[in-house]
């Protein structure tokens, strides 16, 4: 495979997945405002929006020349709610405004990251090109929740050799809690806190009510906020969601098993693919089976620098590669190729791609507030589980967690934390077909517990299928109708499936 090949590759799964790496928020106007970017923040002029006061900033990508003109402020909350003369945090807000205010409709839209542990102002640029139609009437505001961003991150440096023992995880997450109480109680960066947040940054900005966009983790945030102020709630968009009813702990290993029968099933069930690669499963158990027996010494060409390196290859690299590449069914189609590669023992690809994914993924997360969270909502739920023992990642996903939250200081939640979202608030909710982590059935547990939601499961889509097809459309049209049931889905149909790749060179013709 080529050096460029590799990269494009790579960065293509990380923007879909992480989005964090590759943007940057800067409090610096840019050069030259875009044509999506709202007339009075283009002038450079401050501005002000209820009781809070912008500043001109720019929200740009690593990735291209493009920029979001935004408007950036502060707005200042206390860490711990009960005791208000304590510890502050400066939350990071952003603000886009539509390109004419005679049409502005009084309820923004929030955008809400995944994770947990991404920030709101640093993925937003990645998910724009979905919010065109939406940004025409309505502000967008982007709220860094707390503990990510540029709201008192919570990161850890971690050692470049990973060691995936529960007792090494258990003693980096001690130093990290420990690096990082310095700065922050770390009881009070849960999914409760950032509700809390998010109302009084509504009030801040004088909205009577406000529309909820989440992505993943960020549906959890969405459908909680939801609960505790429904009032507030005009409506709520969940892009692969996560059922209020659901912990987090071992659910990882059985739903990336199923999204890859669905996914490995494209190559087996064309001639050309099956013919020249196989069973991509058997392969991929065969290959993990040897490197969990004896890690293998790969000679390879670093596809950020060119230089040859040499490198381990482990089983629980390739396993994280698998899950990531799923992610993105674009991508994902790479992997039969990838894994028959190895399996004739030429791993110099697959070893520059792990390496790829591990550095640019290396900070993608904001690691102690994500343990902040799920410490606090989910612990219960990380147990090993006897039947995820023969599947791609097994048990040390949960195992790993259980241990970095035995040492981790933990908040709490709510009785009803875990309650499913009922009532009559509009849910739009968006699934992909392929999804490896928050399957579609997910998205059915979440509307039959209410009375006005949809379900759309985009075929062939894997994680954060907002910007699918025709979706921006589907998605403009609920927020400002607010009726999902009267959406017409019909033009999704023309979503396919990606070919699988039977070279580097792409799928057959």
């Amino acid at each position: 495979m080529s050096r460029k090949t590799q990269t494009i590759l790579a960065l293509a799964v990380i923007a879909g997945i992480v989005g964090y790496r590759l943007v940057r928020s800067t409090d610096s106007p840019a050069p030259a405002a875009p044509q999506a970017a709202a007339a009075a923040v283009a002038t450079g002029k401050p501005q002000t929006l209820g009781s809070l006061n912008f500043q001109p900033c720019s929200l740009s990508s690593d990735g291209s020349r493009d920029s979001l003109e935004a408007q950036c402020t502060t707005l200042e909350v206390p860490e711990d709610r009960a005791n208000p003369q304590g510890r502050k945090i400066a939350l990071n807000i952003a603000w886009l405004a539509p390109e004419k205010e005679s049409d502005l409709q009084p309820d923004p839209v929030f955008f809400l990251a995944g994770g947990p542990g991404q920030a709101a102002v640093a993925t937003y640029p990645q998910v724009d090109p979905a919010f065109a139609e939406v940004r025409k009437h309505r502000n967008v505001i982007l709220v860094d929740q707390r503990g990510t961003g540029k709201s008192n991150l919570l990161a850890c440096d971690t050692p470049d050799d990973a060691d995936f023992s529960t007792a090494a995880m258990q003693a980096a997450a001690q130093n990290c809690a420990t690096q990082l109480s310095r700065k922050a109680d770390l009881r009070f960066y849960t999914t409760t806190d950032a509700v809390a947040d998010l109302e009084a940054v509504r009030q801040a900005i004088g909205a009577p009510q406000i529309n909820l966009v989440g992505v993943s983790y960020g549906t959890r945030v969405a459908q909680q906020y939801a609960m505790r102020h429904p009032q507030a709630t005009r409506s709520i968009v969940l892009d692969s969601v996560v059922p209020n009813s659901l912990q987090l702990g071992n659910i990882f290993a059985r739903n990336l098993d199923d999204a890859l029968e669905l996914q490995f099933a494209q190559c087996t069930k064309t001639a050309s693919c099956k013919d020249k690669l196989g069973d991509p499963r058997a392969e991929l158990d065969a290959l993990l089976a040897k490197l969990r027996a004896q890690p293998v010494t790969v000679q390879y060409r670093d596809a950020g620098t060119g230089e040859q390196r040499e490198g381990e290859l482990r089983a629980e690299t390739v396993a994280g590669l698998v899950r990531m590449y799923a992610y993105m069914p674009a991508a994902g189609a790479l992997l039969p190729k990838l894994i028959h590669e190895a399996s004739a023992g030429r791993y110099d690809n697959l070893m520059a791609l792990t390496q790829m994914l591990q550095g640019e993924m290396k900070d993608a997360m904001a690691m102690g507030m994500q343990l902040s969270v799920v410490c606090s909502e989910d612990n219960e739920s990380m147990v090993a589980n006897s039947a995820d023992e023969n599947t791609v990642l097994g048990n040390q996903m949960a195992q790993s967690m259980a241990a970095m939250c035995a040492s981790w200081p933990k908040g709490t939640a709510p009785a009803d934390f875990h309650t499913p979202l009922a009532g009559k608030v509009p849910a739009l909710v968006l699934e992909g077909e392929f999804d490896p982590v928050t399957p579609p059935r997910y998205g059915e547990e979440v509307v039959k517990h209410l009375d006005n939601a949809r379900l759309f499961v985009l075929r062939g889509q894997g994680h954060n299928v907002i910007g699918a097809g025709c979706m921006p459309k589907l998605f403009a049209q609920f927020i400002e109708k607010t009726d999902p049931k009267a959406l017409d889905g019909a033009c999704l149909e023309k979503l396919n499936y990606v070919p699988p790749f039977t070279s580097f060179n792409g799928w057959e013709p």
